[in-house]
C-alpha cells in the first residue's frame, strides 16, 4: 500500500510472529498512527478486559511522516486498555523509535499475550527475534536500553524503547521510554510488564521507498524551515524548551501549588528558564527536529551534587515542586532523573506524593503509613526518598502506586474531594479554575487529567476574545484556534473543547509534536500537501476530510471507554476545583471556581451530538463511518446493568 508500511503483531505466549497488511479501508478512515491504535484495540480488546491481563494489547504505532526530512514528525504512539484509568490509553513518546519503525516497514507493532518469562524482542525487515531477558530485568530504563542495543550491534541503526523497574512491578503510571523520552501517561509501561517484555530494538536502515512522492516530501520539508527559522516560538524553544513555564503559569495565578489550593507559588524566582540554563550541560532532540528540546542540565554542589536529566520539562519540575510547596530547583532534576531511570510518568508520581502530603497535613496518614517520612510542605528530600519508593516498589511506595483516586479509596476520610485526578489520571500542571476550557479538557478527555490529547486550550493564553471569526489565523502561535477565550468565563466553550481534542487526533495520524503547531504555522498550512505527497491521497488537502477524520478518532476512543465501563458520571473534576475558590496570593482569578460544570458538560453533548448520558448517538456514528460501535456500546451498558 503506498504510503504505509505493514502491521507486525507479536504473540508472547506462543511466541510467534507475522506480517500483516493494512486493511484497505483505513487510511482514509482512520490516517495512521493514533487512528489505527484505536482502531486495532477497538476492535480486538474485550469489554471489561483486565488491563493488566493477557486479554489486553498493547499497540505501538508510527506516523504518515516519520523518519522523513520533515520536522516534528517522529513521535510515536502507544495504545492499550490504561491499568490507571481502566479506560483508555493513548500516550505519544519521542526519540527515534517512530523513525526507525518507519525504516523497517512496519506501521503498527500489535503486542498481545503474555511470555512465560522476561523477554525482548528485536525487530528488522525481516521480522521479529525473541530474545532472554533475565540478564536485564530488574534493571532501569537506560541499562535495558544498552543492553539491547549492544546485543543489535550498536551503531547509528539501531533504537530501543524499554521499561524500568515500575513496568515489571506493574506501578499503574509506569512509562516506556525512548532514550530519556517517554510515552508516559495511562501505565502503557504496566501493561508491558504484565506481558513480561521488557524492551523492544529496531535494526533498519533509512528506508521511505514506500512514499508516492519523496521529491514532493522533500520540497515541502524545506518550506516547513521557511515557516519555522524566524518564528518566535520555535526560537523560545529551542533556545528554553519548556523551562520557562514558572514566570507565566504564577504571573496567571495557574501554577498548582500544594494540590491545586493555590495558583502561585512563593520563590518561584528560583526556578525560571534563566536558572536552569545555568546549570545546562547539552542539549537532546527527537530525529531530524532542529529544536532539540531535550536539555540536559546537571546539579553542580549540594545534597543532589551530580544528578543530571534530559529536562525536566515544565510539567515535572511543577510535579516536583508546586505538589510540595517547594523551589529547590536541584531537587526537581534528581527527581526527573529518578523518574526517567525507574521508568515513571512524572506527572503521577508527583500527583501522589502531593496528594499524600496533604493527607499528612490533615493527620489522615502518619510517619507509621509514610514508612518515617515527615511530609511537610517543602521537604523535599522526603519527596525523593518516596520515588525511591515507588521505584523499588516497596513499603509506603505500594500505596502511592495505586495512583490517586484508589488512595483516596483506600484512606476516605473525605479524600476523595481533593484527589486531583479526572477519570483516575492525575491531573498535570495547569489550574482549570483558572483556565476554563482546559478544565472543560480535562473532565471531557477520553484518556482523563492529561494535558496533552487537546486538552489544553492555548485560546485562552491570548488576549480574552479579541478574534471573532472562525477563519481568521492567529499568526504569533499559528495555531488554528477557532477564536480567542476569556479565561474566567464559564459558558461558550464547548465548540472549542471539540475542536481542540478533534484536531489533537488529527495531528497524532502525522504523529506531529504539539509543539511544533506554534512554529510559525507550518502545520495548518503543509500538514494536508504532505499527507498527500506521502500517500498521494489527494482526500487529505480536504479540510472537511481532515475534520471528520479528527472527530471519528475521538468517537472511536470514546466508544472505547464506554464499552469499558466509563459513564457519563465520570465527565467530571474533583469537587475542590467546583466548590473551592482558588487562591492566588494577589495574581489574576482569586476566588474562581468551576461553577457549572454539569451544565456546561449537557452543552457540550448536544454539541457532539451525543445523549445527556454522554453516548454518542446512532446517527452521529453513522455519519463518521463507525456505525458498528453503537450497537457495541449498548450490548456493554446492558451487561453493566444486568
Amino acid at each position: 500500500m503506498i504510503g504505509y508500511g505493514k502491521i507486525l503483531r507479536v504473540n508472547l505466549s506462543a511466541g510467534t510472529s507475522a506480517v500483516e497488511d493494512i486493511p484497505e479501508t483505513w487510511p482514509k478512515l482512520f490516517g495512521g498512527a493514533r487512528g489505527f491504535g484505536a482502531k486495532i484495540l477497538y476492535d480486538e480488546v474485550p469489554d471489561y478486559c483486565d488491563a493488566l491481563g493477557e486479554e489486553n494489547k498493547l499497540i505501538l504505532s508510527t506516523g504518515i511522516l516519520a523518519g522523513t526530512n520533515i520536522h516534528a514528525v517522529h513521535r510515536w504512539v502507544a495504545t492499550t486498555k490504561s491499568p490507571l484509568t481502566d479506560g483508555y490509553c493513548r500516550t505519544v513518546g519521542g526519540g527515534d523509535f517512530g523513525a526507525f519503525m518507519r525504516f523497517a516497514g512496519y506501521d503498527c507493532i500489535v503486542i498481545e499475550g503474555k511470555s512465560e518469562k522476561p523477554v525482548y524482542l528485536c525487530l528488522s525487515s525481516s521480522g521479529c527475534v525473541f530474545r532472554d531477558a533475565s540478564q536485564i530485568w530488574g534493571k532501569n530504563t537506560e541499562e535495558a536500553q544498552k543492553y539491547i542495543t549492544a546485543d543489535l550491534g550498536g551503531g547509528k541503526n539501531v533504537s530501543t524503547i524499554a521499561i524500568g523497574q515500575t513496568g515489571e512491578n506493574k506501578v499503574l503510571f509506569a512509562a516506556i521510554f525512548c532514550g530519556r523520552r517517554s510515552a508516559s501517561r495511562g501505565g502503557s509501561g504496566a501493561v508491558m510488564g504484565s506481558k513480561n517484555l521488557k524492551g523492544i530494538g529496531i535494526i533498519a536502515e533509512r528506508n521511505l521507498s514506500h512514499l508516492f512522492n519523496l521529491e514532493e516530501i522533500n520540497r515541502l520539508g524545506k518550506e516547513q524551515l521557511v515557516f519555522m527559522k524566524d518564528s518566535p516560538s520555535y526560537i523560545l524553544h529551542r533556545d528554553y524548551g519548556t523551562s520557562d513555564g514558572m514566570i507565566s503559569r504564577n504571573a496567571w495565578g495557574v501554577f498548582p501549588t500544594k494540590n491545586f489550593r493555590y495558583g502561585y507559588i512563593d520563590g518561584w524566582e528560583a526556578m525560571t528558564g534563566e536558572e536552569y540554563r545555568k546549570m545546562r550541560i547539552g542539549k537532546a532532540g527527537c530525529h531530524i527536529c532542529g529544536a532539540r528540546c531535550g536539555l540536559i542540565h546537571k546539579v553542580q554542589e549540594g545534597i543532589y551534587k551530580g544528578a543530571v536529566s534530559e529536562g525536566p520539562e515544565y510539567e515535572s519540575y511543577w510535579s516536583f515542586s508546586g505538589t510540595i510547596g517547594s523551589v529547590d530547583i536541584d531537587a526537581t532534576i534528581k527527581a526527573d532523573q529518578l523518574c526517567d531511570d525507574y521508568g515513571l510518568d512524572s506527572i503521577s508520581t508527583g500527583g501522589v506524593i502531593g496528594f499524600a502530603y496533604e493527607l499528612y497535613e490533615k493527620g489522615i496518614i502518619t510517619k507509621e503509613d509514610t514508612d518515617g517520612f515527615e511530609l511537610n510542605y517543602g521537604n523535599h528530600e522526603a519527596m525523593i526518598e518516596l520515588i525511591h519508593k515507588i521505584g523499588r516498589y516497596e513499603g509506603f511506595g505500594r500505596i502511592l502506586s495505586m495512583g490517586v483516586k484508589r488512595m483516596a479509596e483506600h484512606y476516605g476520610h473525605g479524600s476523595q474531594d481533593y484527589a486531583m485526578h479526572s477519570k483516575g489520571m492525575e491531573l498535570a500542571g495547569y489550574e482549570p479554575r483558572g483556565l476554563k476550557a482546559t478544565g472543560y479538557g480535562y473532565a471531557t478527555s477520553n484518556i482523563g487529567g492529561a494535558h496533552g490529547a487537546g486538552t489544553l486550550a492555548l485560546q485562552e493564553w491570548g488576549e480574552p476574545v479579541i478574534r471573532t471569526s472562525p477563519e481568521a489565523p492567529y499568526e504569533e502561535w499559528g495555531v488554528p484556534f477557532p477564536r480567542f477565550l476569556d479565561r474566567f468565563e464559564d459558558f461558550g466553550k464547548e465548540d472549542v473543547v471539540i475542536h481542540n481534542q478533534n484536531n489533537s487526533c488529527l495531528s497524532e495520524i502525522g504523529v506531529i509534536c504539539s509543539f511544533s503547531q506554534g512554529w510559525g504555522g507550518w502545520s495548518q498550512r503543509l500538514f494536508g500537501p504532505m499527507l498527500v505527497a506521502a500517500t498521494g491521497i489527494e482526500e487529505f488537502n480536504d479540510r472537511r476530510f481532515q475534520a471528520m477524520m479528527g472527530e471519528r478518532i475521538f468517537n472511536l476512543e470514546r466508544a472505547f471507554i464506554l464499552r469499558q465501563g466509563t459513564t457519563g458520571k465520570d465527565d467530571t473534576l474533583p469537587k475542590r476545583l467546583q466548590e473551592e475558590p482558588l487562591h492566588t496570593k494577589g495574581m489574576p482569578g482569586e476566588g474562581q471556581v468551576v461553577g457549572h460544570l454539569p451544565e456546561v458538560i449537557q452543552a457540550y453533548y448536544k454539541l457532539r451530538g451525543w445523549s445527556q448520558d454522554g453516548i454518542p448517538s446512532e446517527e452521529k456514528l453513522e455519519e463518521l463511518g463507525i456505525g458498528y460501535a453503537r450497537q457495541d456500546i449498548m450490548r456493554a451498558i446492558a451487561t453493566r446493568q444486568s
